[in-house]
């Protein structure tokens, strides 16, 4: 069981935002579903949270009870002073901003009995406080196996907000619908972090991330790049890993004419076409080379071979231990 907990605050009385609904929005309706339309997260969507009270309540909530796994989003603003970093409610006032982060983690940290994987994502500002409690000096991490947080911004910096959009949301919505898949389309956090600080600059906000994990969790499965029963043939067409497979013309299928007048031998073959085709695929996604040749169709022409990649080695090995 999955259950996530996706809050979007805008109606913030003296300082509104305009995108955080619609990102929340955007968020719990991808994660809602895999991209085959099977069910994934059960999505609790809350907007404009009025009271501190209120938000902390449904924290406590998500990180009750049992489940595989627990995720909370929030997107509104954030706020940081010298006892630590918050998630700001609409009814902050002086000394009292919202909830703050370090009850938060302490809420994630002691539901580690009840909840084998814990994910939150913060896009809002100051949220790389996240995890590191100030009254530990703020430096270090402090959190239980399993939890995973990833952030907008470090602990000291402002996350931006263009044309009504969280610039991380938007990266985060982009990696969810398969950005930050891997080649059998699985989404974890380690993966969209990855994407997201790719894509941001060493001049813009930078993204954080903090883990303590013996393995990630799926946050979405998309279709593969490559369907899995092309993967699983790694080991069919390499029996070891430094083997090479020989290619010749009857594996292209357009060798079924001449070429300037001649005749080239063997015809294309239908079972080596479709192995070929398969290659091919293997290929376009950095898990088979040409030997010797820029292109596969000059190798099979050429009667040359081909290769694994070193990312090919790992998904062969991947094969062969029955893990795909």
């Amino acid at each position: 069981m999955k259950k996530a907990l996706v809050v979007g605050i805008n109606d913030y009385p003296a300082s509104p935002l305009k995108g955080c609904i619609k990102d929340a929005s955007a968020f719990g309706s991808i994660i809602e579903t895999n991209g085959d339309g099977s069910p994934n997260f059960d999505v609790k969507l809350v907007t404009d949270v009025a009271t501190k009270s209120k938000l902390k309540g449904l924290i406590i909530d998500l990180f009750n009870g049992d489940s595989d796994t627990a995720l909370l989003y929030f997107s509104g603003h954030g706020f940081i002073n010298d006892l630590g970093g918050y998630v700001v409610t609409p009814d902050y006032k002086p000394n009292d901003e919202g909830v703050s982060m370090d009850e938060i983690l302490t809420i994630i940290n002691d539901s580690n009995s009840k909840i084998k994987n814990r994910v939150i994502i913060l896009d809002c500002c100051y949220s790389g406080s996240l995890g590191s409690p100030k009254r530990t000096g703020g430096e270090n991490a402090h959190i239980s196996e399993g939890v995973s947080i990833l952030t907008a911004s470090r602990a000291d910096e402002s996350s931006l907000e263009i044309n009504g959009h969280g610039v991380f949301t938007n990266l985060l919505l982009d990696a969810l619908q398969g950005g930050a898949s891997d080649l059998r389309g699985h989404i974890t956090p380690g993966s969209v972090y990855a994407y997201i600080d790719q894509a941001l600059g060493p001049w813009n906000q930078r993204p954080v991330f903090k883990t303590n994990i013996t393995r990630f969790t799926s946050l979405r499965i998309v279709t593969p790049q490559v369907p899995i029963e092309i993967l699983r043939k790694l080991t069919e067409y390499f029996p070891s890993a430094q083997q090479q497979f020989s290619l010749d013309p009857s594996f292209e299928d357009t060798n079924d004419v001449s070429i300037e007048h001649e005749i080239i031998e063997p015809y294309a073959k239908t079972e080596n076409v479709a192995m070929f085709k398969h290659l091919q695929k293997l290929q376009s996604v950095g898990l088979v080379v040409p030997v010797d040749e820029q292109y596969m169709y000059y190798a099979a022409m050429n009667s040359k071979s081909c290769k694994l990649t070193a990312l090919g080695y790992h998904y062969w090995r991947l094969v062969k231990e029955k893990r795909i």
